[in-house]
């Protein structure tokens, strides 16, 4: 689509690199349909087949409201552990200088790359009872691996790149000016952190919050080791959902699948509040 501008009386018409809107947006909409909406409209359509009791049955049974609550619970548990944790290495990152900074940022990437399934049996050796990080809390009656607990440690592992991804370009692009005004008027560290810089990494720092407990509810690979799998205990509704499949149960599968699509979309809008939050702030 051209562009006009115009300078003095002389009119230049600037041609856009991308296409005009409507090839642009058909290709969007195509795209968007064929590997998102095609998908997640046939399991709908799957799960409209499925009778209204069967669904009920399903998703409200011990062994799926079991699932639940450890999906979603050690989800939003990782997510806050990122949220201290994460916060204190993009601020590391960002505020200061030392030798192996780039290795350590480049660190924090390493599980967007790995995959989960390596990811958790790297876990498991390192958790479990004989292992380097397992044995001491063993020694000390914890039981890591094989427990809540370690669905937690996988969940924290795969969310950490979320919050410090998204906390640190709002710390880079923070003025230092408010900060030092803040200091030469009397306040101490804490204070000027607590009430100059925090409320202003609050809105990123929620939707890395968002994004790693939107992560971890879907999350199956890195926990499926470390878990022990056991049901009523430690088994996460995404291998609930497998165990389904396997049973040649595909109505119960699809109907815990929408469940966690909902929550999905639950979570994806809290995300896009948060994020027009964090604009209007900005």
């Amino acid at each position: 689509m051209a562009e006009v501008r115009e300078t003095g009386r002389v009119r230049f018409a600037e041609r856009s690199i991308l296409p005009g809107l409507g090839p642009s947006l058909g290709f969007t909409l195509f795209y968007l349909g064929l590997v998102v909406l095609l998908p997640l409209g046939g399991l709908l359509l799957r799960a409209a087949g499925v009778s209204g009791e069967h669904f009920v049955s399903t998703v409200t049974s011990p062994r799926a409201l079991a699932s639940y609550r450890l999906s979603f619970g050690a989800a939003f548990a990782g997510g806050a552990v990122n949220a201290v944790f994460g916060l204190i290495t993009a601020w590391v990152l960002v505020r200061y200088r030392f030798p192996g900074r780039r290795f350590i940022d480049a660190l924090v990437d390493l599980p967007f790359a790995l995959p989960t399934a390596v990811a958790g049996i790297a876990l498991t050796t390192a958790w479990s009872p004989g292992g380097l990080l397992g044995r001491p809390l063993a020694e000390l009656g914890i039981a890591a691996a094989y427990n809540p607990l370690g669905v937690v440690i996988a969940l924290t592992f795969i969310g950490l790149p979320f919050v410090v991804r998204t906390v640190q370009p709002v710390l880079e692009d923070l003025e230092r000016d408010s900060e030092e005004a803040a200091a030469v008027l009397g306040a101490s560290r804490l204070q000027t952190f607590l009430r100059v810089t925090f409320p202003a990494l609050a809105p990123a720092l929620l939707t890395g919050f968002s994004l790693a407990v939107a992560r971890g509810i879907g999350e199956y690979g890195s926990v499926v080791f470390i878990s022990g799998n056991m049901p009523m205990r430690t088994e996460i509704t995404p291998l609930l959902v497998m165990t389904k499949l396997e049973q040649y149960d595909y109505a119960g599968a699809t109907a815990l699948a929408v469940v966690m699509l909902g929550a999905s979309f639950l979570m994806l809008l809290a995300i896009n509040l948060l994020q027009r939050w964090q604009r209007r702030a900005a």
